[in-house]
């Protein structure tokens, strides 16, 4: 399996094509899985937010004398979120309204423009989509991608990629009713293989190379159509919610 840097010497705005960029610096193969950052897809589609043009709620401005946290992203996180899950050390752990459950909703200032903020796409399975329909209109080819974002962990320390979007490519790969080495029947075991990618793929694509995409060469995986919604765990049967 190779994992191969693109590398993108442009700041990618609203609009632009990213289909392009990519086939500029990289021939795509068939059966290439590509992984692309959240945030060049965010500002793709414009999701990027001018911090002078948020109005903080009381709420918000409460949150952030409380936690020191500059309440116009105080503000954007409540607004991306359906819920807070805790807030400690200046950090607010929300489920979003997509359903991740993540540090302050997504939203991020870093790698933008002093005073504006990243906001995730508002569906990143359908933005996977338009990717992988664009590869195949200009270049014939059948892949799969993945969008990628940046998450902590619960009782692990640092930070790795985590799949937020796909298309053309099942996030997970179930073992369940397969036998082990020594015959055993497997039950519950289930590989969430768009993780295990996006994190291979941030050791070429790092945060401050100018790779906000890798393509990943010569892993064989599942083409199913399937949706980023599998790898989150229900609330009830979830042991730490």
């Amino acid at each position: 399996m190779n994992i191969l840097p693109v590398f993108i010497d442009k700041e990618i705005e609203s609009g632009d094509d990213i289909v392009n960029f990519i086939l500029n610096v990289e021939d795509i193969q068939d059966n290439d899985i590509i992984v692309l950052a959240q945030k060049i897809i965010s500002k793709q589609e414009g999701r990027l937010v001018n911090l002078s043009s948020v109005t903080p709620s009381l709420l918000a401005e409460g949150i952030g004398s409380q936690y020191e946290k500059d309440p116009r992203i105080v503000e954007l996180i409540l607004q991306e979120s359906k819920r807070i899950i805790r807030m400690q050390n200046g950090i607010i752990v929300v489920e979003t309204n997509n359903g991740f459950i993540c540090a302050n909703a997504g939203i991020d200032e870093s790698n933008v423009k002093d005073g504006y903020a990243t906001l995730l796409p508002k569906n990143s399975d359908e933005s996977a989509e338009k990717i992988r329909r664009s590869i195949f209109e200009k270049t014939n080819k059948s892949v799969g991608v993945i969008i990628s974002d940046t998450f902590g962990r619960p009782f692990r320390v640092g930070q790795t990629n985590f799949a937020i979007g796909v298309s053309g490519i099942n996030p997970v790969l179930d073992y369940a009713g397969t036998s082990d080495t020594f015959g055993n029947v497997l039950r519950v075991t289930a590989i969430a293989i768009a993780d295990e990618l996006s994190s291979a793929a941030e050791l070429v694509m790092k945060k401050t190379t100018k790779c906000p995409v890798a393509i990943i060469r010569g892993f064989t995986f599942p083409k199913d159509s399937s949706s980023i919604d599998v790898l989150l765990r229900p609330e009830s049967e979830d042991l730490f919610r």
